[in-house]
């Protein structure tokens, strides 16, 4: 599985747009969720995915392979919503809820409740850590990078980012504890 690649190819090289539109489709919720986790707000967040994908369809830069397609691209919209808040550094806005999933159609209302209620509190519980932190847990645990992709898209070692995956659990784990919610390892 080439997570795009052969998309983008098809694109850059052949001019092909149904090869950007399926980059699109299969890439954007992933990366507006990613760049929430940086920049705090899902419209900013939204703003940005639309960023990246403008710049991938305009100027076309070269994807050399040295990383998978999906590690490439969030590098992209890493940067750019890093230059974002540089640029809007003075400003603070306020996070939006994240919106928890559906539950499918064999668990109970309560249980789906229950899991609701658990995914919030992760959520909340993850915005007041570090950013670092928040973006580490986030591409490994949510996005289910491996830990050598999610150096890359944060442009760190693998020992670095390991390190920090360690101090980033422990850290949600205390948060938790501190907000009252039971942590179990499962």
């Amino acid at each position: 599985m080439d997570n795009g690649a052969s998309s983008y190819r098809r694109f850059r090289d052949n001019g092909d747009e149904h090869g950007l539109d399926e980059i699109i489709s299969d890439h954007c919720d992933g990366l507006m969720l990613y760049l929430t986790s940086i920049v705090g707000n899902i419209r900013t967040a939204e703003e940005l995915a639309e960023d990246t994908f403008v710049l991938i369809g305009i100027k076309k830069p070269k994807f050399n392979g040295k990383s998978s397609f999906r590690t490439w691209l969030y590098a992209i919209g890493r940067n750019l919503a890093i230059d974002y808040i540089r640029k809007n550094s003075r400003h603070k806005s306020v996070p939006l809820e994240d919106a928890a999933g559906l539950a499918s159609d064999e668990e109970t209302v309560e249980a789906a409740y229950i899991r609701k209620e658990e995914e919030i509190a992760v959520h909340r519980a993850m915005r007041k850590l570090r950013p670092d932190h928040q973006q580490v847990l986030w591409l490994v645990y949510f996005e289910d990078m491996s830990n050598k992709d999610a150096a890359r898209v944060m442009g760190k070692s693998v020992r670095s980012v390991e390190a920090l995956l360690f101090r980033a659990r422990k850290s949600l784990k205390a948060q938790l504890e501190k907000e009252g919610i039971s942590y179990e390892k499962t």
